[in-house]
């Protein structure tokens, strides 16, 4: 099992920036491909981003596309979520997730952390 645990949310103007993290401990992290979701009030948990274990291989949702950034630091047992350009619509719990392969289905996910809120204001 992989213990992982968000940081870095917060209130945001839309336009705005902010970077989300998620550390890892338990497990070799290395292992394991990450992913991001988010969860807005009275919605489904909805993918976000994944990265596999060597970066090589990044998925995003078309709703982020070009404004979100997914990356990894398996020296620091990190994931971030760079996230450019926020609109009200990204206002959601975010969590990431560990899975034993890229995956945009939340199924595939086995582990998970307990979410950091972001709210972007209009």
């Amino acid at each position: 099992q992989v213990q992982l645990v968000e940081s870095g949310g917060g209130l945001v103007q839309a336009g705005g920036s902010l970077r989300l993290s998620c550390a890892a401990s338990g497990r070799t992290f290395s292992n394991y491909a990450m992913g991001w979701f988010r969860q807005a009030p009275g919605k489904e948990r909805e993918f976000v981003a994944a990265i596999s274990t060597d970066s090589i291989s990044t998925l995003y949702a078309d709703s982020v596309k070009g404004r979100f950034t997914i990356s990894r630091d398996n020296a620091k047992n990190t994931v971030y979520l760079q996230m450019n350009s926020l609109k009200p619509e990204d206002t959601a719990v975010y969590y990431c997730a560990a899975s034993r392969f890229v995956a945009t289905i939340k199924n595939y996910y086995n582990d998970w952390g307990q979410g950091t809120q972001v709210t972007v204001s209009s």
